[in-house]
């Protein structure tokens, strides 16, 4: 090809810019930096311990707060209340641990430590997917310090070793199909104190206005109505379900369909929005 035959056209295509900056990344390639970025916010965890302190001291807190006062009232005694508060906290505590997510996230952009990954040849989700990755380490320790505590009250799930596994399982899964719904708004929101106060907004009146605490029966007609249809209820029945009987019931299936749904949807929206942010 000589000289005349090279279009305008050709040159800017061999010379873009953006496709030097941000060249395809393979899967593998994506993988391997979401786990570095994974590893760098457990290195953040070790050096700053107080972002554990919600896992850690949150599950002892509501387990003992709820059996003590409300176990008298709603089902006699405590150890009575157990099968129906323990499976309700560990949904709570998971859900709203994934909260703290787009928090740090907001954080850190606002730090601009993003801005440094901008100039990298990385995966445009590996930031987004690393420290949540590392976060299935809270909700680890969040739903075993929720057992044993119910557990040490007398807690004696009936599903056995592969039921809670399984019910534990199911809720870390929740956890992290819900972070991907805060990491969005962590990418859109202003400031890491609005970030707190919009994820607050969405997940206390879907914790507390559900069947994680008390029986569906003994609310008003109005609000048993939206009870039902709350996916945390669906979440929360399908803990129990497991937990406490070992039954692997269509309240599992709805909980997996729903986080597929979570995953699918704000995933890619937070992808989006992070790359129009940086």
């Amino acid at each position: 090809m000589t000289t005349l035959d090279v279009r305008p056209d050709d040159v800017l295509a061999e010379h873009d810019p953006a496709r030097e900056l941000h060249p395809r990344v393979s899967l593998r390639e994506t993988v391997d930096q979401t786990f570095s970025m994974a590893w760098r916010a457990l290195l953040k965890m070790r050096r700053n311990p107080e972002q554990l302190f919600d896992v850690l001291f949150q599950p002892i807190l509501f387990t003992l707060m709820f059996a003590y006062v409300f176990g008298g009232a709603i089902s006699g005694d405590v150890k009575s209340y157990l099968p129906l508060m323990v499976p309700g906290i560990l949904a709570q505590t998971t859900m709203t641990a994934c909260m703290a997510t787009g928090v740090q996230l907001r954080e850190d952009m606002d730090k601009g430590v993003f801005d440094r990954f901008r100039s990298l040849p990385m995966a445009r989700i590996a930031p987004l997917a690393g420290p949540m990755v590392a976060d299935l380490v809270r909700y680890t320790i969040a739903t075993v310090l929720t057992l044993t505590m119910g557990i040490v009250m007398g807690y004696r799930p009936g599903g056995g070793f592969g039921g809670v596994v399984a019910a534990g399982l199911l809720l870390i899964i929740t956890g992290w199909s819900l972070a991907w719904v805060f990491t969005w708004v962590g990418t859109i929101a202003r400031s890491a104190q609005s970030v707190q106060g919009i994820s607050m907004m969405i997940m206390f009146p879907l914790t507390f206005l559900s069947n994680a605490f008390v029986p569906t029966e003994t609310m008003p007609s109005w609000l048993e109505a939206f009870v039902t249809v709350n996916p945390v209820s669906h979440v929360v029945s399908a803990a129990r379900d497991l937990a406490n009987d070992g039954a692997i019931t269509g309240e599992v299936g709805w909980a997996l369909l729903g986080c597929a749904v979570v995953i699918a949807i704000f995933a890619p929206l937070s992808v989006r929005s992070y790359s129009r942010k940086i």
